[in-house]
């Protein structure tokens, strides 16, 4: 029996979780449930799987659901304030952590996790773009065990030698490839994509996913980072990494050794997939996804992404190869910049324009050895982008 916390439990992958979750009642007991700010989402949530704990970013939210919950007369504690979802996240006793907040605001539970060793089934990216080596430090020293959820890592995670690293240079293995759908503007103009509204931008033609991380689909951005996550995950070289746009998001990664042989993982592009594998791992449960059937797809297409119509993964690319805090920095600006798309005020394509603007004018430093210096370089990437933001024609 695998005790659970859960953090992001409202967004997609905290949603798929608990759908698995709730297959076998006799593997997993959801201990806890995380969230930033949805208070009604994770009420209904408690209502049904019944946690010990509830706890939200936000201690406004985190008071109007002790309230409703009092109401109820259920037995979850309601906790309030960052701190406690860290606090949760190293709790005694949880076994299992589903790091699934979005951004740099599940960096400090995740690292939490790591610390207080715990098996963390990896869906914030950001732990390890914003502080990678922080991030792994902090495994090491608590003996925490990584499992990859991001489909192309999990993928990738599947077809390596032993399911993991294989140590720098990752020996045997010549080029690890992730595959991008494309988005929704696959097909689109740069022009096209100028003008291009959040609703577009949200409208993801294969997976269901929160606005943020769409809107980074809709870049290639989010790509990027899974390339610099990919960099620390597995222990190879930026130029080993690559990217293949595939729009059925059937064929989710592949591993290319030395031997040409070529592994790829495939499946119908449905988030409980890699999320019932890490749950099990090493074994495999139900997932609830259907079965693949490749007859009725018919045929996989596979394609270069455009670099010149997706600037965003040239930038992350830049970034992998500049080091230190670059990651950090293309990391902030992004999610400021991308805040702005969904406020309608800057246009799609000023998304790219003003990442590489803060880029530029932050310039090379290393990285953060600390986790507070990881988040001093986030909050001065942050401002920097709030102060370009102030130039971008609306």
């Amino acid at each position: 029996m695998q005790t659970l916390m859960i953090l992001g439990a409202t967004g997609s992958i905290g949603r798929s979780t608990l759908d698995v979750v709730a297959r076998h009642p006799d593997r997993y007991r959801v201990f806890a449930l995380g969230a930033q700010r949805r208070d009604d989402e994770l009420y209904e949530q408690c209502l049904r799987y019944a946690p010990r704990y509830a706890a939200l970013a936000d201690e406004p939210a985190a008071r109007r659901l002790a309230e409703r919950i009092a109401d109820a007369g259920l037995d979850t504690e309601v906790l309030g304030g960052p701190s406690a979802l860290a606090a949760l996240a190293a709790h005694e006793e949880v076994d299992t952590v589903m790091a699934a907040i979005v951004g740099a605001a599940g960096l400090a539970p995740t690292i939490a996790a790591a610390r207080a060793g715990k098996r963390i089934l990896l869906a914030n990216k950001e732990s390890l773009v914003m502080a990678g080596e922080v991030f792994l430090r902090a495994c090491r020293e608590g003996e925490a065990t990584v499992l990859p959820i991001d489909s192309e890592h999990n993928a990738v995670f599947q077809c390596l030698p032993s399911n993991g690293r294989g140590g720098r240079g990752c020996p045997g293995v010549r080029r690890i490839v992730l595959t991008a759908s494309g988005g929704p503007f696959r097909g689109a103009t740069y022009e096209q994509m100028g003008d291009a509204t959040p609703e577009q931008a949200c409208a993801h033609p294969k997976w269901s996913m929160g606005r943020k991380i769409s809107v980074d689909s809709a870049t290639m951005m989010n790509k990027g980072l899974e390339l610099i996550e990919a960099f620390h995950l597995f222990g190879v070289a930026g130029s080993q990494l690559d990217v293949l746009v595939h729009p059925q998001s059937i064929v989710h990664s592949l591993v290319e050794y030395e031997d040409g042989s070529v592994l790829a993982q495939m499946g119908n592009p449905d988030m409980r997939t890699p999320i019932a594998q890490a749950l099990a791992h090493p074994e495999r449960i139900d997932s609830g996804v259907a079965p693949l059937d490749l007859v009725s797809i018919g045929q996989l297409e596979f394609e270069a992404p455009d670099a010149q119509r997706f600037p965003c993964l040239r930038l992350a690319r830049e970034a992998l190869a500049a080091g230190g805090a670059a990651p950090c920095i293309l990391n902030a600006a992004n999610e400021i910049a991308v805040s702005a798309f969904l406020e309608r005020t800057i246009r799609f394509t000023d998304i790219a324009a003003v990442t590489e603007a803060v880029l530029n004018s932050i310039g090379a430093r290393p990285a953060g050895a600390t986790i507070e210096e990881v988040f001093a370089i986030d909050a001065e990437a942050r401002s920097a982008a709030h102060d370009r933001l102030g130039r971008c024609p609306a």
